[in-house]
């Protein structure tokens, strides 16, 4: 079922007017299909009506806990607020499919739509409660993901309210990070580019991936302060580490993921 153009554009004009400009970071495309939701999982996940399980483009929320694990500070906050974002929308939501359609767990990767035309990642990230991730091909919405995010950061709401940013020797366990360091090393290879901070974690551009970088701007990037984020992999657990390898590792998917210090 098709949400009617008429009324998405009509929606939009009306955010536009009436939403702050938190909620108005990213437009409402022409068209979207409605869906009922039936449970909120997570902050950044969806369980709808057809069984089907969204999982949110651009949005990476804190963890809940899990298998004796507490939860990540604001996890339950932005499962909560994604809850009543929307039952505002008396719980049927528009989505638009990425690029690519599914993750490796079989869920559907979408970008989601309230009733007023509000894009619901870029309104959590406008409210501090998830990080911004981009993951190719997927990033059609990136830069008014990334302005969202920003505002949230600037204004040290939710979990910017105190800085999550890891030194590169503090990480001590794999799963998602943001992470400041200043880089020891820059190698390339046959397995691509590999960008080292503080002999703690090393940052890899795979080779199919580094027609999205500016290549040359890696290779000097010796010296420098860089803020990356991403899931960290613990390498030792892939069969040992050789000679000279640092523990932990982290894969770069997107320019959006990393930024040079100013």
């Amino acid at each position: 079922m098709l949400m009617k153009k008429a009324s998405l554009v009509g929606a939009f004009f009306m955010s536009a007017i009436w939403l702050s400009g938190a909620q108005a970071f990213c437009p409402t495309p022409g068209d979207l299909s409605s869906v009922v939701v039936q449970r909120v999982v997570d902050g950044d996940t969806l369980r709808l009506s057809d069984g089907r399980s969204v999982r949110m483009i651009g949005l990476n929320t804190p963890e809940l806990g899990k298998k004796g694990r507490s939860d990540e500070p604001f996890a339950v906050a932005a499962r909560k607020r994604l809850e009543a974002l929307v039952s505002a929308s008396d719980g049927r939501v528009g989505l638009q499919p990425g690029k690519e359609s599914k993750d490796r767990y079989g869920r559907t990767l979408a970008h989601v739509f309230g009733a007023d035309g509000t894009n619901l990642e870029a309104q959590m990230l406008a409210e501090g409660l998830g990080f911004l991730v981009a993951i190719p091909p997927n990033v059609d919405l990136i830069s008014c993901q990334q302005a969202a995010e920003l505002s949230a950061r600037k204004a040290g709401l939710g979990v910017w309210r105190q800085s999550p940013v890891l030194k590169a020797d503090q990480i001590s366990a794999s799963g998602f990070a943001v992470l400041s360091g200043r880089v020891s090393k820059v190698q390339r290879n046959r397995g691509g580019v590999w960008i080292e901070l503080q002999d703690s974690v090393v940052l890899r551009v795979a080779p199919n991936l580094l027609g999205r970088f500016d290549v040359a701007s890696l290779e000097v990037l010796k010296g420098k302060q860089i803020e990356a984020r991403g899931w960290v992999l613990d390498r030792s657990r892939r069969g040992g580490l050789k000679d000279g390898q640092v523990r932990w590792m982290l894969p770069l998917t997107d320019p959006a993921m990393f930024q040079v210090a100013p």
